[in-house]
């Protein structure tokens, strides 16, 4: 690959969902991307080999195989880029996996973490945007969630790895002045989406003719947001750096905001769906019924999301808005295409 002509902004996780969607996003718009990834197997690394050969199809488009948690390497990548703006969304996804395999999200998440601030922070970056997760509201029940609100109780291991990347992140832009912008993402579907997710689960034992599992007996509600619409949110927010707020107090402090240039948006689509729901439309689009194992509650995880994205739409215009009914049937359609169902 020629070397890239302007300076690139460089998103992590760019082989995994949402990375992909974003690193497209930006090329269409005529940035240039370096896009990280470790390509790590949680699940079947020809997705990500496959994301990544279709970005590969832009000149403005650098891929680098690397696992951000090697200091020395991230260190190297930072001062050989001195990237503008950073999009990380690297990170051990999965709040069930998270329950097992614990030490995976500390270096992930956490050493992972650090170092990205590392590299922004000695490299004169403008704005980090990086993904946070409903998955930090935790124990709290009032509806819908609000970043103003407390998040001190997380009940996943991956939970409370996003929450640390919150609190440190507020420590760079308080000790730094890095303008950073943490984004709480809620049930994230859509095309080219994570084999682990309900959706992709649901499809794949429908049309298999196996039964799908739907804890808590189906009572769940999630705020399914199309990725799309996601995809929206970051785009506007990158070059919008985080601003300190003159009016923060610590007498009243308020989580969303601070005295430094620290902002937290919810990314949800503001309706939450009932889970049967979900599962009816999906029967819909594949045209087959499901077979439903109703199951117990699983450990870390929670009835019902619902995001307020008031912040969102007062301070770029925009809420995610796709009903999961069209997000669904164009989530099908790519399926069906990509597994040749």
């Amino acid at each position: 690959m020629a070397a890239l002509t302007s300076t690139p902004i460089l998103v992590t996780g760019a082989a995994g969902f949402i990375g992909f969607h974003v690193t497209r996003r930006l090329l269409s718009q005529g940035y240039s991307v370096v896009g990280v990834d470790s390509m790590t197997p949680y699940y079947d690394p020809a997705l990500k080999e496959a994301r990544c050969a279709e970005l590969s199809t832009s000149d403005k488009f650098e891929f680098i195989r690397q696992d951000l948690a090697d200091r020395a390497a991230t260190e190297d990548l930072f001062a050989r880029y001195q990237f503008p703006y950073v999009v990380h969304l690297a990170a051990q996804a999965g709040v069930r996996h998270s329950i097992t395999h614990p030490h995976a999200y500390v270096d992930a998440n956490v050493q992972g973490f650090i170092n990205i601030l590392e590299g922004c922070r000695h490299n004169g970056c403008e704005h980090m945007v990086f993904a946070s997760s409903s998955s930090v509201y935790g124990a709290n029940t009032r509806l819908p969630f609000r970043v103003s609100d407390n998040v001190d109780h997380p009940i996943s291991m991956y939970a409370a790895s996003k929450k640390s990347n919150e609190l440190m992140a507020h420590a760079y832009a308080h000790l730094f002045r890095l303008p950073v912008t943490g984004l709480r993402f809620f049930t994230v579907y859509g095309p080219w989406g994570r084999p682990d997710m309900a959706m992709w689960l649901f499809a794949e034992a429908i049309l298999a003719g196996r039964p799908i599992k739907l804890f808590n007996h189906g009572n769940m509600r999630r705020d399914f947001t199309y990725v799309d619409d996601v995809v929206e949110s970051i785009a506007r927010l990158v070059k919008k750096p985080a601003q300190p707020d003159p009016q923060w107090s610590g007498n009243n402090p308020d989580p969303r905001m601070s005295s430094a240039p620290y902002r937290i948006y919810n990314i949800g689509n503001n309706k939450p769906a009932e889970l049967l729901h979900v599962v009816s439309e999906l029967e819909k689009c594949l045209g087959k019924t499901a077979q439903r194992e109703l199951m117990p509650m699983q450990p870390g995880d929670v009835p019902e999301t619902y995001a307020d994205v008031d912040d969102l739409m007062r301070d770029v215009g925009f809420r995610p808005a796709t009903p999961v009914e069209t997000g669904i049937r164009n989530f099908v359609d790519w399926y069906r295409k990509y597994t040749g169902a």
